[in-house]
């Protein structure tokens, strides 16, 4: 049986693949840095529509796709599809919908307006990841949730799926970044976000502004390990979990070789 340590990267960027922030590169680097380091690596992210489908070579694996999302006693659909990250030995797999993340652009269109649906965009790419998770049969001893719209994960994981086998010993790590719209979420968020019972109004409650904040609020409130992915971050948020008790903290340092992270993942999974 392997003993190599499982690192599950879920991320809203990643380079080559899309790249909003600085952070799309490390994750990148931290992904290639944690496979060379004998730690069985893989990656999540959305499928936008501006992601190059035949440069990137995805294909679609069909025994992961069909899965479907209930959000609001809605259901919606998802393609699962692969790549192999360039020059490393490791996959990334894309999580696409056809109404959701088609569009030729990714949080605002043509006009810079701010798409009305980004929450629910979010809920669904949040629980699809993990429910692909479920299906991949693949328990991560780390997951490393970086990105504005991946702040609801850990929080799910500590609620809505914390009877699941699957992430029984995982410990989570999430990255809080630079803020990157003041748009919000929805008046319907909350209720987006409460996808069964084992979520409650004290859970939402860190979320309760529906902005960028209070994503990266609600990821860091419910993570094992909080670290600081950028120079300029909300003020707020490097008061509020620079020192937290219970939570390793990994503070923004821009001479970091990144093994700081390797250490940091060793340790949660101890």
């Amino acid at each position: 049986m392997s003993t190599k340590k499982r690192i599950l990267f879920i991320a809203n960027e990643m380079s080559p693949y899309l790249e909003l922030t600085e952070f799309a590169e490390i994750v990148n680097k931290l992904a290639v840095l944690s496979n060379d380091s004998n730690m069985e690596v893989r990656c999540i992210m959305p499928k936008f529509g501006v992601i190059n489908e035949r440069r990137h070579r995805l294909h679609e694996v069909v025994r992961l796709s069909g899965i479907n999302v209930t959000i609001d006693n809605d259901d919606y659909p998802l393609t699962i599809k692969v790549a192999s990250l360039p020059n490393a030995r490791l996959q990334v797999y894309f999580l696409d919908n056809e109404d959701f993340f088609k569009r030729k652009s990714i949080f605002a269109d043509e006009n810079e307006t701010w798409f009305d649906d980004n929450g629910l965009r979010t809920v669904l790419f949040c629980k699809g990841a993990l429910e692909t998770v479920k299906k991949f049969g693949w328990p991560p001893d780390i997951i490393h949730c970086s990105g504005w719209m991946t702040g609801l994960i850990p929080m799910f994981i500590k609620t809505a799926y914390k009877k699941e086998p699957v992430f029984s010993h995982s410990k989570i790590v999430y990255t809080i970044g630079e803020t990157t719209f003041k748009d919000k979420l929805g008046s319907d968020f909350s209720k987006l976000i409460a996808i069964n019972d084992h979520v409650t109004k004290t859970d939402l409650g860190v979320y309760s502004d529906n902005n960028n904040v209070a994503m990266f609020r609600g990821g860091a409130t419910y993570a094992d390990a909080v670290t600081f992915g950028a120079e300029k971050i909300d003020k707020k948020l490097v008061e509020e979990f620079s020192k937290v008790k219970g939570k390793k903290i990994l503070k923004f340092n821009p001479e970091s070789d990144l093994t700081d992270y390797l250490q940091l993942y060793t340790d949660l999974a101890k």
